[in-house]
């Protein structure tokens, strides 16, 4: 144990602490380190190219990785000294990775009311009228609730993303994980799944939220903070207005990006200036 680790403490009023966070694999760094914390009315948005270590950084905060080399606090629990099974019960997360392993005779309402058992498909486990109820009642808040008695199978794109994000809410979480939401969408899907992740993110008894995107164009309005990651490394990180910005994103890039801020929401796009070079710290 290195020096005076024992001393190290949780901070209760931080969801996600972590202190020169990093993940390898197989030698190679895919993300850190990084040093970031969340706290309870946070919403924040991780935004950086293909590589950049979005999605690594994302399921440490989902307990679902341990770091290489930092400390990481989730939940004011150390990873490395918790049940991480245990801890998964209390966030939500929503992830291409989980979309994949659904059946695609999986009826919705089942496919919700399972998270409470962290499962996927029915098998013996038995739920209430009660159970029932919240996951009909968390489809409805995602625009989902005609939903219900469909199979997997049979949702577009859109639908999909709304009843993962349903399931994701289904054990009221502590801390709600979004990785690329609005991956796969057509004009028409992202702006009502934008559009429903504005509402929750304005909904002051919502939780914690993080939000993985590679484009400034699916940010919701009502969040509130910005990571800004490139080749592993932190570019920039704190309040949205102060850290999404052309500098900012031109350096993750690696070229010139305009940014523009229009009824709330972000619009970014290459221009003819010189391009940046990608730098993190």
């Amino acid at each position: 144990m290195p020096a005076g680790d024992e001393e190290q403490a949780a901070d209760p009023d931080l969801l996600i602490d972590f202190a020169e966070v990093t993940l390898r694999r197989n030698g190679r760094v895919l993300v850190g380190p990084v040093t970031w914390s969340v706290e309870l009315d946070e919403r924040w948005v991780i935004v950086g190219p293909n590589g950049a270590g979005k999605t690594s950084l994302l399921r440490i905060a989902a307990a679902m990785e341990h770091p290489s080399s930092g400390t990481a606090f989730v939940l004011a629990e150390r990873l490395g000294r918790v049940d991480m099974s245990e801890l998964r019960f209390r966030i939500g997360l929503s992830s291409a990775a989980l979309a994949q392993r659904i059946p695609d005779d999986e009826i919705v309402r089942d496919l919700v009311v399972s998270a409470g058992y962290a499962v996927l498909g029915r098998w013996r486990e038995k739920y209430d009228d009660v159970d029932y109820a919240r996951a009909l009642d968390i489809l409805e808040s995602v625009g989902g609730e005609h939903l219900a008695d469909r199979t997997y199978g049979t949702l577009s794109e859109g639908e999909r993303k709304r009843v993962l994000i349903a399931r994701a809410l289904m054990t009221d979480p502590e801390l709600l994980l979004l990785d690329e939401p609005a991956a796969g969408l057509d004009l028409g899907g992202r702006e009502e799944l934008v559009a429903r992740l504005s509402d929750l993110a304005l909904d002051p008894d919502a939780p914690a939220m993080v939000l993985v995107t590679h484009h400034v164009e699916e940010i919701p309005p009502g969040f509130t903070h910005c990571l800004i990651l490139a080749e592993g490394g932190v570019v920039a990180a704190g309040l949205l207005e102060d850290v999404l910005t052309a500098e900012n994103l031109s350096a993750a890039f690696g070229q010139s990006i305009a940014l523009d801020l229009i009824d709330g929401r972000y619009f970014a796009r290459r221009t003819r200036g010189r391009p940046a070079h990608r730098r993190s710290t």
